[in-house]
């Protein structure tokens, strides 16, 4: 039995059956856990059988596709309903997604400002400010009663964002092996409470925690730590600023429940490219990028379960969007007039009833308005993705993580993520094009390797940012190169003879840029960050001496990195003891203050290196 055999469970469902186990049976869960995934499961039609054993059986019914209340999940066993069975298997499986806010509208705050990027990490992509005490964690103080303050948080939300908070926490100071079925119960009450109060970020986050932390102890072949590390400092900032935020950074922080689409009148659109979209959890489909005439980027997708083979099938299907014939590939050549047309914050086109679309003339690269794309610097633009990629960007700010560059190929280049593809761009930059998706099904990488046979060549490309401390972009469509039209390097591939015969010398490669903080030592605290989220506190407690790291860092011009490591390697092995020399209660908020600070510091600092690594490089000098 996996996970996606079984039906999303309501996270307050799992929270109360949790809850409602005895000491006893909670520390049982999570074997309890282990042995129902290894059980068979049959559905008919909305209940999933589980054969608890050659005798028992556990029913989930699911109507609308979600087991919504306790009373769904029951046991055939001898100690049903106070079994372990039902806690185990609400544990089992996908926690539900939050439903729609329970007053079915925004707080008045929410209405009257619209959210913003999130200030310490959108807007700015310079490092923290120079200390090394992070603020202590708190609430602000609770509003005048005498004086209306709508932009203030709430007791009873500041209350929920401190239950998230505590919860987060504790799953940082146990780390992955310590926070077992029990740890996420508890985060899972604490999203719905915070649901329940208008936070519907925080839930959100707290609900990818949870989901993650269940990928890694499955040993899910998708997890990855700094996603983990991502999503726990997501909710640990996101808890801490509901106390202090107010006015339009309050309405970021609590969120929206939906991210609907909004009216968007009539659109005239062209296509650029289409590219694969296969996901680690057996998605697979195609989305198709187009602009208006503003130079807005706006998406047509079709995702759904089956792979990578969907994906090679949906290229050439119509794409589901008012009564155009187009398939994705021909859109992404093609011009669309819409009407009616609706986009969500991240720029997906909606393909409601009333939205009206027909084919229309589509535009080259090189003419109005898509040739715009390419004027803008490649700072400019690398500076713009960051902002949209960065790792706690406000979920409604939109932007695009997508380059326009025009390129002269350099040939292969050994990186430690595999070869790329090396290129120069405008201001002597050079940059690394990397794979988009390794899946040999795809063309990705038989394109990139035939195009680094041929140091010279002058390209017009689209590539996704890939942050690092140098220059680097998924290549995910270029101009022809020897011919006219625009090659998608996803689906369509290219042949030996599409390539132009040298005709000239080859310039050198570029020099690598020694000023950019590729040999940064910024990694230093970045592992010890990473090292908590699969070992907790306990990991860094005993590490001992750090001072010889926090010495390379200060003399790196890195003095806020060194105090926040030694800040937080002594808070993780710090214990205190009572009179009678026992030891106390680890402080976790003051360790979850630490690991946060040096969290968002490090992502705030990454972000800064690699748009410093996009900065034009001054000509070399011409000697005689």
């Amino acid at each position: 039995m996996t996970a996606a055999q079984l039906p999303p469970v309501a996270p307050e469902v799992t929270a109360t059956l949790v809850e409602e186990l005895s000491p006893r049976l909670r520390k049982r869960l999570d074997a309890a856990v282990t042995k129902l995934g290894a059980r068979p499961t049959h559905r008919d039609g909305d209940t999933v059988t589980i054969a608890v054993d050659e005798e028992t059986d556990l029913r989930m019914h699911a109507p609308g596709g979600v087991v919504a209340t306790a009373d769904a999940l029951t046991c055939g066993c001898l100690l049903a309903p106070a079994c372990v069975h039902r806690a185990a298997a609400a544990c089992a499986a996908p926690a539900a997604d939050p439903a729609p806010d329970p007053a079915g509208q925004e707080t008045p705050s929410e209405a009257a400002s619209a959210p913003h990027a999130d200030g310490t990490a959108s807007e700015s992509t310079g490092p923290a400010p120079e200390s090394t005490t992070p603020a202590p964690y708190g609430t602000a103080p609770a509003p005048d009663s005498t004086t209306p303050a709508p932009d203030v948080a709430s007791p009873a939300q500041r209350v929920a964002a401190d239950a998230v908070w505590s919860a987060a926490a504790a799953v940082l100071e146990a780390g992955v092996e310590g926070a077992g079925a029990v740890a996420q119960a508890a985060l899972l009450r604490a999203a719905h409470t915070a649901r329940l109060q208008h936070l519907p970020r925080a839930a959100g986050a707290a609900l990818s925690v949870v989901t993650l932390l269940r990928a890694a102890r499955a040993g899910d072949p998708s997890y990855r730590t700094p996603d983990l590390v991502t999503a726990l400092a997501e909710l640990l900032g996101t808890a801490h600023r509901v106390g202090t935020a107010s006015g339009a950074e309050l309405a970021a922080v609590r969120g929206r429940a939906r991210r609907p689409y909004s009216p968007d009148g009539s659109l005239r659109l062209y296509g650029l490219f289409t590219e694969p979209v296969v996901t680690d959890s057996g998605h697979g489909g195609a989305r198709t990028w187009v602009a208006g005439l503003d130079g807005r980027l706006c998406t047509v997708g079709d995702v759904a379960p089956g792979g990578v083979g969907r994906a090679l099938g949906v290229a050439d299907r119509a794409v589901r969007l008012g009564e155009s014939a187009l398939t994705h590939r021909e859109l992404g050549r093609a011009g669309l007039a819409v009407s009616g047309a609706t986009v969500s914050p991240d720029g997906r086109l909606g393909a409601g009833k009333g939205v009206k679309a027909v084919t229309a003339r589509g535009a080259a690269w090189t003419e109005p308005p898509l040739a715009a794309l390419w004027e803008t610097s490649p700072l400019q633009q690398a500076v713009r993705a960051l902002r949209a990629t960065s790792r706690y960007a406000d979920p409604d700010a939109g932007g695009s993580d997508l380059l326009f560059l025009d390129v002269e190929l350099r040939g292969a280049v050994r990186d430690p993520g595999g070869t790329c593809l090396l290129a120069s761009c405008d201001g002597g930059i050079a940059v690394r094009l990397a794979v988009a998706d390794d899946d040999p099904a795809l063309a990705h990488r038989d394109n990139l390797m035939l195009l680094a046979t041929a140091p010279g060549t002058r390209l017009r490309i689209i590539g996704r940012l890939l942050p690092a401390l140098h220059p680097r972009l998924a290549l995910l469509a270029c101009s022809h190169p020897t011919g006219e039209g625009t090659i998608d390097l996803g689906f369509d591939r290219l042949r030996r003879a599409d390539l132009p015969v040298p005709d000239a010398p080859v310039h050198p490669a570029p020099p690598e840029p020694g000023d950019s903080g590729a040999n940064s030592p910024l990694h230093l605290l970045e592992r010890r960050v990473e090292q908590t989220v699969p070992a907790g506190r306990a990991a860094l407690g005993m590490l001992g001496d750090v001072s010889a790291e926090a010495r390379r860092l200060r003399r790196a011009g890195l003095p806020t990195a060194a105090g926040l490591l030694a800040a937080l390697c002594a808070s993780a092995a710090r214990r205190e003891r009572d009179a009678f020399g026992r030891l106390l209660p680890a402080d976790t908020d003051g360790f979850a203050t630490h690991w946060l600070a040096a969290a968002r510091y490090t992502s705030a600092v990454s972000e800064s290196l690699c748009a410093a690594a996009w900065e034009p490089r001054p000509e070399p000098a011409v000697t005689g």
